[in-house]
């Protein structure tokens, strides 16, 4: 208040009005003081864990994936949203949406493989889809 243009016939300066526009960001969402984004790690990845480097608001940072994560994990950053109005020294978190990519194609050393480990685990296997279903109604 009170910063605006002065006013008509030496009155009061008036108040000035500050507009902000937020452009829209391909990698970043904002959903109040946090942060949100996805990132994308292979199976592989997901069953044994890791070390990533991901990207922040503030730059590149490195994130621990734990062994065992699941589809659509969230792990949160903390600290590395946008700062409270008010109070700059507290800010909110980056989450972090974990998503898995789970392959089309493997190669036939790669399948003999999964196949190893699947009888390891006891787990049923076989050729999956069309193939594998009209396969038996012919046998």
């Amino acid at each position: 208040s009170s910063e605006g243009d002065a006013g008509q016939r030496s009155g009061p300066p008036g108040d000035l009005y500050v507009y902000l526009f937020v452009n829209e960001d391909e990698e970043f969402q904002r959903d109040g003081i946090n942060i949100l984004s996805e990132i994308k790690i292979s199976y592989l990845q997901a069953i044994l864990g890791c070390r990533l480097e991901v990207d922040t608001v503030d730059g590149p940072v490195e994130l621990i994936i734990p062994a065992g994560t699941q589809p659509n994990t969230v792990m949160k950053l903390e600290n590395r949203g946008v700062p409270r109005l008010g109070n700059p020294v507290s800010r909110g978190d980056h989450m972090l949406n974990v998503l898995i990519d789970i392959p089309n194609k493997i190669t036939p050393e790669e399948r003999e493989l999964l196949e190893k480990l699947a009888k390891i685990k006891g787990d049923r296997t076989g050729k999956g889809g069309l193939e594998g279903f009209l396969g038996n109604l012919f046998k």
